[in-house]
């Protein structure tokens, strides 16, 4: 049960042959993505190792056939090392649905349907002489793969002698067992990854090899009714039938899709199989995606992105937060814009620039997250990014250049509930009078007579109340430096008056920390603030004679 990026299926054919070519990008870019799939193919066909995750891979191939459909040119294919051996019968990989008109549309037209978990492992082909088990192959091409067969014939979990001295071939998917697993709750573990490097050693412990599963999907040659195939294969000790159970519309489809996805089972998977009972002879089979399977993958849970743009916020506190503008993607039904990098340091490290294509998912299944570089635009064009020796906790207080984003947050800030609790004064409220040029310092604000009506003509009865907070919920909106448990005077001259050694005998005050507030009672633009407040006879700003 693999993907195949040859061709992913004749539902994506009209979408291609319509695509937008409008945002095609430089010819390098074409070709570096077709190498990296290249590449990444490779790594699968021949290791058995997914160096990126599924949903990632697909939406990669999907936005590589647009781009080829708009500039036809020749692509890098994938090519099998020498010294592989062949398959009894070619291994034929999946087409992917992934919505529930396309899933409709593959079902409509058929009967004695079937559904399976699509498990997440390495695929492998046995081959039995005379009832025993001669030969196994890992799937490679779909054509001829790597030759399993030493490691496999001491796998538990296979079995080793059919119970008819008969030549049969069997395909499934070797994979690593997990307890009470839950896919929308555990995602892919790591398993596909973890079976992918076992099969590759040459020596397993024995430990080792019993913690590998086999589940078989099919029986090529078998009886061609499926409810014959099952039952034989049940005599001979599979479980294949455990998993192999009927549905008769995209509902009954639906219904056990999200039945694995949300209960436990002793695998990962990243969707179902849907079968018809059905099929060629096995000497039909080719290495290409088959009409009689095809496969309904999970909601994805990333996304593949292109950087459009990278903003530079700057918070309260002076941090520089990269902020990567996208081309809008779809991620569990939101539209995503813009995703943080966390912080300049790891910007910086993975070296995100317009243009490149990230992948993203969803923390807590609401906030955006930045995960990792995918695919590297060609053209690494450089952007201008703040000077981080200039921004700080006590920078900015006023809006001078190049101090918006700063002094606007310190604003939000004083009059959130985390502040003096201003309700009805936001983010909006501080932009407009910063537009309006009727704020350039942090208290401007006070003199109410100064505020324009256009930024709303209840703003003065609003920010009213300020003056009547007390001295402490004031340092708090002043953002004064967390001070732990210790004692805090109403009174600012005896505030100031502390050294860092008066600090350190504070409880909850260490070094850093009694640094950081001697800086801030002791800051000129602060000191302007104090007096501010105290003319507006905010109580314990007065300097005391």
């Amino acid at each position: 049960m693999l993907r195949i990026w040859i061709t992913i299926g004749l539902y994506l054919a009209t979408r291609l042959a319509n695509a937008d070519c409008a945002d095609l990008p430089a010819k390098a870019d074409i070709t570096a993505l077709a190498e990296q799939v290249q590449h990444w193919d490779q790594a699968y066909h021949e290791q058995g190792h997914s160096q990126v995750p599924d949903d990632i891979y697909d939406q990669a191939l999907l936005q590589l056939r647009r781009w080829q459909s708009c500039s036809p040119a020749p692509s890098p294919a994938y090519r099998p090392r020498a010294g592989k051996q062949g398959h009894a019968v070619p291994q034929t990989g999946l087409a992917k649905v992934h919505t529930q008109a396309e899933t409709a549309d593959w079902i409509k037209p058929r009967t004695d349907l079937w559904i399976q978990p699509k498990v997440d492992g390495v695929a492998v082909t046995l081959e039995y002489h005379q009832g025993r088990l001669v030969r196994a192959t890992s799937r490679g091409d779909g054509w001829q793969g790597e030759d399993w067969t030493t490691t496999v014939q001491r796998l538990p979990a296979v079995l080793q002698r059919w119970p008819q001295s008969i030549d049969l071939v069997l395909q499934g998917e070797l994979y690593w067992r997990l307890s009470n697993h839950v896919q929308s709750r555990d995602g892919g573990a790591g398993a596909r990854s973890r079976i992918a490097g076992l099969m590759n050693r040459q020596q397993l412990a024995d430990d080792e090899l019993a913690d590998i599963g086999l589940f078989v999907w099919d029986w090529p040659d078998g009886p061609a009714q499926m409810t014959e195939r099952l039952a034989q294969m049940t005599r001979a000790g599979l479980d294949t039938a455990r998993y192999t159970l009927p549905i008769t519309d995209l509902r009954s489809a639906q219904t056990q899709r999200q039945h694995w996805f949300s209960t436990p089972l002793p695998f990962a998977t990243d969707g179902v199989v849907l079968r018809q009972s059905q099929r060629p002879s096995a000497s039909d089979w080719q290495a290409e995606t088959p009409y009689w399977a095809v496969a309904w993958k999970h909601p994805p849970q990333r996304a593949l992105a292109r950087v459009r743009d990278i903003e530079f916020g700057i918070g309260r506190s002076g941090r520089i937060t990269p902020v990567l503008q996208l081309d809008p993607v779809e991620l569990d039904d939101r539209r995503i814009r813009r995703v943080s990098a966390g912080s300049l340091q790891r910007w910086r490290a993975l070296d995100v620039l317009p243009g490149d294509r990230i992948s993203i998912r969803l923390s807590g299944q609401t906030i955006p997250q930045l995960e990792e570089v995918i695919i590297r635009t060609t053209d690494r064009t450089t952007v201008n990014v703040p000077d981080p020796t200039r921004y700080h906790p006590l920078s900015c207080w006023t809006s001078e250049d190049g101090c918006r984003d700063q002094f606007l947050a310190r604003l939000e800030w004083l009059s959130s509930a985390n502040g003096l609790d201003l309700r009805g004064v936001g983010p909006g409220t501080w932009q407009c009078l910063l537009n309006t040029g009727a704020l350039t310092g942090m208290l401007d604000w006070l003199d109410t007579r100064a505020l324009p009506p256009t930024c709303g003509n209840q703003l003065a009865g609003l920010l009213q109340p300020a003056t009547e907070r007390g001295f402490l919920q004031w340092l708090r909106a002043l953002s004064m430096p967390p001070s732990g448990d210790a004692v805090l005077p109403e009174q600012w001259t005896v505030l100031a008056a502390r050294t860092q050694q008066d600090w350190e005998t504070q409880p909850g005050i260490g070094p850093h920390r009694a640094r950081q507030l001697v800086a801030f009672f002791n800051h000129p633009q602060v000191e302007s603030l104090r007096a501010r407040l105290a003319a507006a006879g905010v109580h314990g700003f007065a300097v005391s004679g």
